[in-house]
């Protein structure tokens, strides 16, 4: 059985799109983390989750499980809490380049886990205060890393990516598929 470990519901989209068959299992870890490199903290966390799912799984179900985050210089930007942290991350996202982290782990019991990390390079247009509460209102950025969805409203936001852009949604869905293909997992056709 393919198990996703993740509540989003883009990560159940993305996968439901290539065709695979899967139960979804969200978990709850701790995301409190050392690690100061944002690949390193969102590639641990991935990795958290999956060894979490797997706990209770016979040992051929292989589990996807994943973490995304933006990054600004030195600063992670994570899921704002309300209307007013969307609003200033927006503000800081304005006319700037970030990085999009998503870290993911595949695998079984059987064959072991496998974690890695994509970056993106996301490069948005300059924003008049007027662009960011019109967006902010829609209620969009609230459940999203940095304060934004590509895959929606959001998109006017993006001049530019460098990368894979399903990365930017939450799961970097070719090099996904390849892994679960490497462990035998095969979407319907």
């Amino acid at each position: 059985m393919l198990i996703l470990a993740s509540a989003s519901p883009r990560r159940r989209e993305l996968l439901e799109k290539m065709g695979y068959c899967f139960e979804t299992r969200p978990q709850d870890c701790d995301e409190n983390l050392s690690a100061r490199d944002p690949a390193e903290f969102v590639r641990c966390l991935a990795l958290r989750k999956a060894e979490s799912a797997l706990a209770g799984c016979a040992p051929e179900d292989v589990v996807v499980a994943a973490d995304t985050i933006v990054f600004l210089e030195n600063t992670i930007l994570g899921k704002p809490r309300d209307k007013a942290g969307a609003k200033e991350m927006l503000r800081l996202l304005s006319g700037r380049t970030h990085t999009v982290c998503t870290g993911f782990c595949v695998g079984s019991r059987q064959k072991g886990l496998s974690a890695e990390c994509c970056r993106t390079e996301v490069t948005f247009y300059p924003l008049s205060e007027a662009e960011i509460e019109r967006y902010a209102a829609t209620g969009e950025p609230l459940d999203k890393a940095g304060a934004y969805g590509i895959q929606g409203r959001g998109a006017f936001l993006v001049k530019e990516i460098r990368g894979d852009f399903y990365n930017v949604m939450g799961l970097p869905l070719a090099v996904v598929c390849r892994r679960l293909e490497a462990l035998g997992e095969f979407a319907a056709r």
